[in-house]
C-alpha cells in the first residue's frame, strides 16, 4: 500500500486521544443512565429520536440507520423497551413488510424521568471542562465530520448543521 496516507506522529496522537476520550465518555454516560434510570445509553437514545418525532413514531428501518445500528441489533434493543413498557411495535400501514416503533406515554415519562440526570452528567463530563471558544471549535469539528460521514444529512442533529 504504497499511496497509503499514513497518520503523523501528531495525528496517531490526537486519533489516540479522541477515540479513548469517546469511548470514556459514552462509558460514563451509560453507567450514569444506568444507575440513574435503569436504562442504557443506548435504549435513552432510540426514546430521544422516537421523542422528536412525528407522532413519536418511526418505521424500523430507519431507525436502525438514524441509529447507525443494524437491524437485527435495534429489534433486540426494541423487544427489550417493548418489556418495559416504552416501545411498541405496530404494522406499518403503509408497507405491509415494516414495522414502526412507536414511543409509549410510559416510554416518554421513562425519558423525561431519565433527562436531567443525562443532561447534568453530559454537562460535568463534556462542556464544564471546555471553554466557550472550545466548544465552538468541537461543534464546527463535529459538522465538518458528519458533513463527509453523512452526505446526505439523514442522521439525527445533521439535517439542521450539516
Amino acid at each position: 500500500m504504497a499511496d497509503t496516507r499514513w497518520l503523523s506522529d501528531g495525528e496517531q496522537e490526537v486519533w489516540r486521544a479522541f477515540v479513548t476520550m469517546l469511548g470514556a465518555l459514552n462509558d460514563q454516560l451509560d453507567r450514569q443512565l444506568q444507575h440513574d434510570s435503569n436504562m442504557p445509553y443506548t435504549y435513552y437514545e432510540i426514546l430521544v429520536v422516537l421523542s422528536q418525532t412525528p407522532d413519536r413514531q418511526m418505521r424500523m428501518s430507519e431507525l436502525a440507520g438514524l441509529r447507525g445500528s443494524s437491524r437485527s441489533r435495534l429489534s433486540h434493543a426494541v423487544s427489550r423497551l417493548e418489556e418495559a413498557g416504552w416501545v411498541e411495535r405496530r404494522d406499518c400501514p403503509t408497507d405491509k413488510r415494516g414495522s414502526l416503533a412507536v414511543l409509549t406515554d410510559t416510554g416518554f415519562a421513562a425519558l423525561a424521568a431519565a433527562a436531567p440526570g443525562h443532561v447534568t452528567a453530559v454537562r460535568e463530563k463534556l462542556f464544564d471542562r471546555l471553554t466557550p471558544e472550545q466548544v465552538r471549535v468541537l461543534g464546527e469539528i463535529s459538522v465538518a465530520v458528519l458533513e463527509g460521514l453523512d452526505p446526505d444529512k439523514t442522521l439525527p442533529g445533521c439535517q439542521e448543521t450539516c
